[in-house]
C-alpha cells in the first residue's frame, strides 16, 4: 500500500494545502495523475467549491482532480481511479457518506491493491480502523464507525500539547488515554499540524519538522521524529 496521511491542510499564514504540495508532489510523482476526490465532509461550502479549491494546488505540481459527485457510478470511479484523494472536514458526514454510497469497501479493496491514497485531518482518520479518535463534533450518525483500516493504528490528527488558561475541559491527551483505556491494544499516534505518515509497503515515516505523539495503555506517551522507524506501528 502507498498512503500520505496529512495531519492538517493548512499551517497559519499559508494558502490552502500549500505546506503538503511538495510531499505530495513528491508522492504521486511528476507523471501527470488524475485523482478521484472525497469531498463528503465538507459541511458548510459546496462540493464543486471544495473540487476547485484542492484542484488549484493539484494543478500546480502537473495532477488534476475530479470529485466523486461527477460521477454516474461513484463505485466504479473507484475501481478505475488512478489515486484516490480524500479531503478533510467533518470526520462523521464523511464517513457516513462512504458507507451510504457502497464507498468504503471500494476504497480500501482499491488502495490495498496499490493504488495511491492522499488524505487530511479527516482524510487521514478515515485510514485507521475506525473513526473514534476523531476530533470532530458528530453532527450525522454514520451508521458504523468502521473505516478503511489501511493502517492498524489510530491517527489523532492536529494534535495539540495545549490546555488553554481558563478551560475547564479535557486536553487532547486527556481524551486519547480515554481512548486507549477502553481500546487497550490499540496504539494512537497523536499527529501534529505540519506533519504526516507515509507507507510505502511495510514502511511507516513521519514527515515533517514536529514529531508525533505516540499512546498506549500502559505504556508513558513516547515522541517519536522523522528519524524514527515507525514500521513496528503496522505490525
Amino acid at each position: 500500500m502507498r498512503l500520505l496521511l496529512i495531519s492538517n491542510s493548512t499551517n497559519p499564514g499559508e494558502g490552502y494545502l500549500e505546506y503538503p504540495t511538495p510531499y505530495i508532489k513528491d508522492f504521486l510523482g511528476e507523471k501527470p495523475i488524475n485523482a478521484v476526490f472525497i469531498p463528503y465532509a465538507a459541511v458548510t461550502f459546496s462540493f464543486e467549491e471544495y473540487e476547485e479549491k484542492v484542484n488549484n494546488r493539484f494543478v500546480e505540481i502537473g495532477h488534476h482532480v475530479t470529485s466523486i459527485h461527477r460521477f454516474i457510478n461513484p463505485v466504479e470511479a473507484i475501481e478505475n481511479a488512478d489515486a484516490i484523494v480524500v479531503g478533510g472536514g467533518n470526520t462523521w458526514q464523511l464517513v457516513g457518506m462512504l458507507w451510504e454510497k457502497g464507498l468504503m469497501k471500494a476504497i480500501r479493496k482499491k488502495v490495498k491493491e496499490g493504488t495511491p491514497y492522499v488524505g487530511w485531518s479527516a482524510g487521514s482518520n478515515i485510514a485507521c480502523p475506525t473513526l473514534k479518535t476523531t476530533n470532530d463534533m458528530p453532527i450525522t450518525e454514520p451508521g458504523k464507525f468502521k473505516t478503511l483500516k489501511l493502517v492498524p493504528f489510530q491517527i489523532n490528527p492536529h494534535y495539540l500539547d495545549d490546555h488553554p488558561a481558563n478551560h475547564g475541559g479535557e486536553s487532547r491527551e486527556t481524551r486519547i488515554n480515554e481512548f486507549i483505556e477502553v481500546n487497550r491494544n490499540v496504539y494512537v499516534v497523536g499527529l501534529r499540524e505540519g506533519t504526516m505518515l507515509t507507507r510505502q509497503g511495510n514502511e511507516l515515516t513521519l514527515l515533517g519538522d514536529r514529531p508525533a505523539r505516540l499512546f498506549k495503555y500502559g505504556e508513558e506517551p513516547k515522541e517519536l521524529t522523522s528519524n524514527n522507524d515507525l514500521s513496528f506501528l503496522l505490525g
